[in-house]
């Protein structure tokens, strides 16, 4: 499915959704360095960045809360606000240096009314570093309980809306609502960011599209990323309409971050399929070349904050509601459930599971409770409210079947519980169940495990000593994000009532001694593996990631939300026609080298025959007794014989160079390559057996090689079962006179020694053993054996002892990394080049005295 992109993101605002205010910058602390355009907002093909003047290191945190709570005062009228000390993003500067300054962008959970937003922003930013983005009102909900909780949260935890009735169909009102918010999210880190210091750290899906806007503005800024939610698997996520500008929201970031390997592998898998991206592991790190820039992953989930619990721990409210909640529930054991109001917790599997337990188990009647505590749900819609009344519904059922006088088998706590209450809760509960069907990390477990751990402070209150036994049990769904970092879990599928039921039982009669080898082997992870952890090892990755921005030069390319950034060799550039036919034309003896696909016909043509301006080009070059042209292909020869036989005196090297011809009249050459072919009788029933069993694969025969095709097989199927047969080539083939080559959707068995590069470094040399020795070479390719040619006439230019300064064209079909030193961005370029060299020579040429020529250095 085509997803519909915006041409012009500032236009976006013409709808009455979208009549946004501008929002007001400070005035840009700004010095524009030698040669590099310093604004040019959108500018394709702009190298524009802002460098800001030096300040100490900084850390911008964007999320869609600031860490604050904020209340009007009912006297004085005026608003008070306070940090928010359960908000991790408040916890995050704990893994950085004490000298780093930390601002927060953000949207306040209050409104304000616009007169007193600039007053309130003042404030914000004086007092506590924040800055507020104040999104209008009709805008925040259509982004923030629209396409973020209605369409976006629902698609990444595995709901699609298969009818009316089942999930919120798309709505392009309620994207153009997302992209309204991203934009003024930008604008205010544009307003505060210091380019060279800063380092901005983007959480979570509401800000998907925020890189897109940075990137474009500041094409050095150095950015991350952390998606605290789930990412889906890409047969779920594509179908999303809007499913390519998101991703390439997030590979505009310099770093992103999942909580599992598993989210981290739906995002590669989806940039592979959607995109055609590829990645690899580079010293450990996952890491994605995207147009020239890497884009690197990490796996890590997030931790608390252990001194905020230990303090809560150590109130004398905790304690004394500690003692209240044992001795309600003195002689039964409690398994305790915490989680949000929300189809996805499992609320109602884990009721379910419990009353399977009672069953299964009577002699547990009357000494096990199920304490569930429901958190206020963060969205809101009919969904929400069919959970709830299940819940309670099955709640009521069987209490009424189980209960008795003085008995309640499952208590269920839905209101607003305070922190202390809940950290009570947390402590005396044999059992912690977390059984949702799908979430993106889910930190309960972790608070359980240092709440039962306790504190001095708090053994002291309960007259408890301090090296008394610790002990804890979690039964963890296996679809949560902290699940594979708590081994000691019992593990369980929510959806196998009965499963969960065994495992909860197994839970609260395992020894005492098997407990505390569980509770300690947790509380060592949670408490080395916390929020300041987490932050420190991200920020680390993100330094290291940004370190080479300056040694590349950028372009952006694009328009809209398709935006991208180009990072490539600072010496690379344009080729420009007319100094290539400039140079052409003061030049006496001139070497040409063509690659074929991609270079002189496109690429995805299904025509494969040159055009006719190309031939008309071509028969005008080589009818030029100056002019050596080849044309160096992968192609097989009587192909490239028949398409290219009306020029007459062009050379053609087929098959990678195994045969080489220098005119029509000549005979095809081997160069000396072995003519044992008998190593095809091992490799073509091995690529047949593969054929077989990867549909939409191939095989290509060609006279000194054969290639395993899978362009058209399933992306990951294909990689993989390219990867197994490489890998059993390579140990077949291990005598065999043959390389075998992995190149993109291929994988290629030829003669040791055959390349492009030979092709080059032989046609350079035999003209230079004639005397005929180039002054003017070009040489044009669009993949990776087109390098070899490239590298090649370079080595062959600079071992050769002549007088001769030559002119050195390499140039490489794209924009993307090369050893060439020119690109050109499409075919067409190239025939328009072909094109001015050809008039050029058909026309009298002027010569000059050998010292007049301008002499320009061969480097390719």
């Amino acid at each position: 499915m085509g997803s519909k992109s915006f041409g012009n993101l500032l236009d976006l605002a013409s709808g009455d959704l979208l009549d946004i205010p501008h929002t007001p910058r400070a005035l840009p602390r700004v010095m524009t360095v030698p040669g590099i355009i310093s604004d040019g907002y959108g500018i394709s093909g702009a190298d524009s960045d802002a460098i800001s003047l030096p300040c100490r290191e900084r850390k911008i945190i964007v999320a869609n809360f600031l860490p604050l709570n904020g209340k009007r005062d009912s006297e004085t009228g005026q608003w008070k606000f306070s940090l928010d000390n359960d908000s991790p993003m408040l916890h995050l500067k704990d893994g950085f240096s004490p000298e780093t300054e930390v601002i927060y962008v953000g949207s306040l959970k209050s409104d304000v009314d616009v007169s007193e937003q600039d007053e309130v922003s003042q404030t914000l930013f004086e007092e506590f570093s924040c800055v507020p983005t104040f999104i209008p009102q009709d805008v925040h909900k259509k982004f923030y309980l629209g396409f973020c909780k209605q369409q976006l949260w629902p698609l990444f935890h595995y709901m699609l809306p298969m009818c009316p009735d089942h999930g919120e169909r798309f709505d392009r009102s309620l994207w153009q609502a997302y992209v309204s918010a991203n934009k003024i999210f930008a604008d205010k880190v544009m307003g505060v960011i210091n380019l060279e210091e800063d380092y901005i750290w983007i959480h979570d899906y509401h800000l998907m599209l925020l890189p897109t806007f940075l990137r474009r503005r500041f094409h050095r800024v150095k950015l991350g990323f952390f998606l605290h939610s789930p990412f889906p698997s890409s047969e779920i996520y594509r179908t999303l309409p809007v499913r390519e500008e998101l991703l390439r929201g997030l590979l505009n970031c310099d770093l992103i971050g999942f909580h599992t390997f598993d989210y981290a592998r739906h995002f590669l898998s989806c940039c592979c399929r959607m995109l055609g991206l590829e990645y690899e592991s580079k010293r450990g790190h996952i890491a994605l070349d995207y147009l020239g820039r890497t884009v690197f992953l990490k796996i890590l989930p997030i931790g608390i904050q252990m001194g905020r619990l230990e303090s809560v721990l150590n109130l004398p409210a905790t304690a004394e509601k500690l003692k209240e909640i044992q001795e309600k529930y003195r002689g039964k054991k409690v398994i305790l459930g915490v989680d949000d109001m929300d189809i996805f917790k499992g609320l109602s599997l884990k009721i379910l599971a419990f009353e399977h337990l009672l069953q299964q188990y009577p002699s547990m009647l009357g000494k096990l409770v199920l304490i569930q505590i429901v958190n206020p749900a963060r969205g809101s819609g009919k969904d929400v409210q069919e959970a709830k009344k299940e819940t309670y519904y099955t709640v009521n059922r069987i209490n009424e079947r189980y209960g008795s006088p003085g008995y309640e088998p499952v208590v269920l706590i839905d209101r607003p519980v305070p922190r202390f209450e809940k950290s009570a809760y947390y402590a005396m509960a044999e059992c912690c169940i977390v059984n949702a069907v799908r979430d993106g990390m889910n930190l309960v477990p972790y608070k359980y495990t240092v709440c039962r751990q306790g504190t001095p402070e708090m053994d002291k209150s309960l007259g408890l000593s301090e090296d008394s036994p610790r002990t804890s049990t979690l039964v963890l769904s296996e679809f949560i994000g902290c699940s594979p970092s708590l081994s000691g879990a019992i593990r369980v599928n929510p959806w196998d009532v009965d499963a969960v039921a065994d495992s909860m039982y197994s839970a609260i009669t395992m020894s005492d001694f098997e407990k505390q080898l569980r509770h300690k082997k947790h509380y060592h992870y949670i408490s080395t593996h916390d929020v300041a952890y987490w932050s420190r090892s991200f920020i680390q990755d993100l330094e290291r990631a940004c370190r080479d921005h300056y040694s590349k030069r950028c372009w952006g390319v694009g328009w809209g939300l398709g935006f991208k950034l180009i990072a490539l060799s600072p010496n690379f550039r344009r080729l420009s026609i007319e100094q290539t036919v400039s140079a052409y034309r003061r030049s006496s003896k001139r070497a040409i080298f063509l690659d074929y696909d991609g270079t002189l016909v496109p690429e995805a043509s299904i025509v494969k025959e040159p055009s006719a301006d190309v031939i008309s080009a071509l028969k005008t070059l080589c009818s030029d007794p100056d002019n050596t042209v080849f044309i160096v292909s992968g192609r097989g020869k009587v192909s490239l014989s028949e398409w290219l036989a009306p020029c007459v005196n062009l050379g053609i090297a087929a098959e990678h160079g195994y045969f080489t011809r220098w005119n029509n009249s000549s005979d095809w050459e081997t160069s000396g390559f072995s003519d044992d072919l008998e190593w095809k009788k091992i490799v073509e029933p091995i690529m047949r057996l593969y054929t077989e069993t990867t549909d939409g694969s191939n095989i290509e025969a060609k006279e000194s090689a054969l290639v395993w095709h899978h362009q058209d097989a399933d992306p990951d199927f294909g990689s993989c079962q390219a990867k197994e047969l490489l890998d059993h080539l390579e140990t077949v083939l291990v005598n065999e006179p043959v390389v075998v080559h992995r190149g993109h959707q291929i994988v290629e068995v030829k003669p040791q020694g055959v390349s492009k590069g030979l092709v080059t470094g032989k046609v350079l040399s035999r003209m230079h053993e004639k005397e005929n020795a180039p002054d003017f070479v070009v040489c044009i390719g669009d993949d990776r054996s087109d390098e070899e040619m490239f590298e090649s006439i370079t080595t062959t230019l600079s071992a050769q002892s002549s007088s001769i300064s030559t002119e050195v064209f390499a140039c490489t079909v794209g924009r993307k990394p090369s050893k060439a030193k020119y690109f050109l961005d499409e075919v067409s370029d190239v025939v328009k080049l072909l094109q001015g060299l050809a008039n050029t020579s058909s026309s009298p040429k002027p010569r000059y005295p050998s010292h007049l020529r301008v002499s320009f250095e061969s480097v390719v």
